[in-house]
């Protein structure tokens, strides 16, 4: 099974992918808006989407999360495959302090697709 880490934001689509039994979080490029996102997700046989979701730090629904559980429907309306949330809360914070020569986006989206792993056993 292929999965797609997404951490979406306002100008960039941070992307990350791992293959089950393969078990290596990597990163995957970062897409401007859904309609490249869609086809890249369809050339490359993706399973299954996991979107990060922006909770607050009170464990409440925002903006934020409203704005990308829109953007997850949208997607979710081109590509017909499964879409899994996993809490982003320090997403960021843990890619910053990743090394490596990726953008912040693919980590984000790296510690977001490994977090969910983990969560899943």
């Amino acid at each position: 099974m292929n999965y797609l880490g997404i951490d979406y934001g306002k100008k960039r689509i941070g992307l990350a992918w791992v293959q089950e039994g393969l078990d290596v979080v990597l990163p995957f490029g970062v897409v401007k808006d859904i309609d490249e996102l869609a086809k890249l997700i369809k050339k490359e046989k993706i399973d299954k989407i996991v979107v990060g979701l922006p909770i607050g730090l009170d464990g409440k629904e925002n903006e934020n999360t409203r704005r990308v559980k829109k953007f997850a429907d949208e997607l979710k309306n081109k590509i017909n495959l499964p879409i899994e949330f996993e809490d982003e809360r320090f997403s960021s914070r843990q890619a910053d302090s990743m090394g490596g020569d990726v953008s912040r986006d693919e980590k984000a989206a790296m510690v977001i697709l490994s977090s969910y792993l983990e969560r899943i056993g």
